[in-house]
């Protein structure tokens, strides 16, 4: 079978040290094999004018539960390759599938989806392994996560979970409570990421968290801990600990919404693009029209309502999700926060693939990576997505 080689040509392309005018991208099969300011010859090649447009490594989310009406905790194989071709329509190139809160059966199917899904992933942002947000929460940091199932770490439970699959990367839990500290020793010792989520600790907790594999802070500002004061005296909550904490990366959901523009242009002044991701961790809503939805399983989750740009709770009390897509991020970074576009990109791309231990393959336009690739106009409106050298998506 010939693989499709690809010539763009007159495209603005951001790389990881700065933007080529009139640049020229050759793709042949799943690789880049030139990135040049100059014009180059590729015989045969399939020729794509960007037309002065941006061409920039293809988005990377690492929190994302859905899109385009579906959810990951649905149960079904359509439901992923839907998500992933949906958000293939706003640039990602990339997701890491996660879940919410649930029962052990109900975890164990997805995982046993994402596998089958995985396979026949072919025209959308490709899986990266699978993201679990839970179930081992502080309950009153619980957002819109069902309280039902909330608990604490159980060794019994963790190591059958982790012995049922190897799909997963990351799980997302509060490092006070009981158990949390081993929790995250065994999650290092497999190589997957623990990350701090939905939390009461304190900057004690935290750095001991963070000395146990709590390497990322998950959402940071939302469900988490910030100063506090306990029997008069004041402690340093999650918050704080992550920007005291040089090392640790953190994620967070740019939409503009969750994070007004003063609070994303604290997270860069002080922890920058090296060491903070965008997300999206958008639920169904996302790609779909505003008016009411289901958060989680289709047929057990929680009714929100999408209005606003964001989901809430039906009595609008609190955000139950987000329904971004990654190029709003983007736009919101560059245009809300005032983030330069090349960190603003590198946020989406080189740093998320580096949290993921996948920066080796993908996330930056170089010679010899994959070819991930999304071309956007001024407006940051998405023309063109390409996952390992594949169209998906053309506007």
């Amino acid at each position: 079978m010939l693989q499709n080689q690809y010539k763009i040509i007159n495209a603005r392309i951001i790389t990881p040290y700065r933007i080529i005018e009139r640049g020229t991208l050759i793709i042949k099969g799943d690789t880049i094999t030139a990135v040049s300011e100059q014009d180059i010859a590729a015989p045969g090649a399939i020729e794509i004018d960007a037309k002065g447009c941006y061409v920039a490594p293809g988005f990377i989310d690492i929190h994302i539960h859905g899109g385009g009406g579906h959810d990951f905790m649905d149960g079904s194989e359509t439901a992923f390759l839907k998500i992933a071709e949906t958000h293939a329509r706003y640039g990602t190139t990339a997701m890491v599938p996660t879940t919410l809160t649930s029962t052990r059966e109900e975890l164990l199917n997805t995982l046993d989806i994402y596998k089958q899904a995985h396979r026949k992933n072919l025209m959308g942002a490709q899986f990266l392994g699978m993201h679990l947000e839970g179930p081992y929460f502080a309950a009153d940091q619980r957002g819109a996560q069902d309280a039902r199932f909330i608990r604490n770490p159980d060794p019994e439970e963790y190591k059958a979970i982790l012995a049922h699959t190897d799909i997963i990367r990351r799980w997302s839990a509060a490092p006070e409570l009981p158990g949390a500290i081993t929790f995250g020793r065994f999650l290092r010792s497999k190589g997957i990421i623990a990350a701090i989520a939905h939390t009461d600790a304190i900057y004690e907790e935290a750095l001991e968290a963070f000395e146990n594999g709590y390497t990322l802070a998950t959402h940071l500002y939302s469900c988490m801990s910030g100063v506090t004061r306990r029997n008069a005296y004041r402690y340093a909550g999650v918050i704080e600990s992550a920007y005291l904490i040089d090392e640790m990366d953190v994620e967070i959901i740019a939409d503009g919404i969750h994070l007004p523009a003063a609070l994303l242009q604290l997270v860069y002044k002080i922890k920058g693009a090296s060491k903070t991701a965008l997300i999206t961790d958008a639920m169904r809503g996302a790609g779909m029209p505003p008016g009411e939805s289901i958060l989680g399983n289709i047929h057990t989750g929680m009714k929100v309502i999408v209005e606003d740009g964001v989901a809430k709770l039906p009595d609008r009390s609190a955000f139950a999700g987000s329904v971004a897509t990654t190029d709003r991020l983007l736009r919101t970074m560059v245009q809300l926060a005032h983030v330069p576009l090349i960190e603003a990109v590198q946020m989406l791309t080189a740093t998320p693939a580096k949290i993921m231990g996948v920066a080796d393959r993908t996330g930056s336009l170089i010679e010899g990576k994959q070819a991930d690739v999304v071309i956007f106009d001024g407006e940051i409106s998405i023309q063109t997505t390409m996952v390992k050298g594949n169209l998906v998506y053309t506007k």
